[in-house]
């Protein structure tokens, strides 16, 4: 799994940070999403896919092994 953030479009609601701390953090400057990991161990794949669902707007996209490849759960 790949992580990828569209920063410019976070409103720093922390839903991530608080979902998968590994994973996420919040910008001490302006609150917005930090990833620290941006290839996250399988055993973190379920929160990382969680904290995406609950982001309220929509900024973390998901992406299997291959990186050309469409984000999870979306067709190509």
């Amino acid at each position: 799994m790949r992580v990828v953030i569209d920063r410019d479009r976070c409103q720093g609601a922390g839903m991530c940070a608080l979902t998968a701390p590994a994973v996420f953090d919040q910008s001490e400057e302006d609150g917005r999403v930090v990833v620290l990991d941006p290839e996250p161990a399988p055993a973190l794949e379920a929160a990382v896919a969680r904290a995406a669902q609950l982001c309220p707007n929509g900024v973390i996209s998901l992406f299997g092994p291959d990186d050309g490849s469409a984000p999870l759960g979306e067709q190509a």
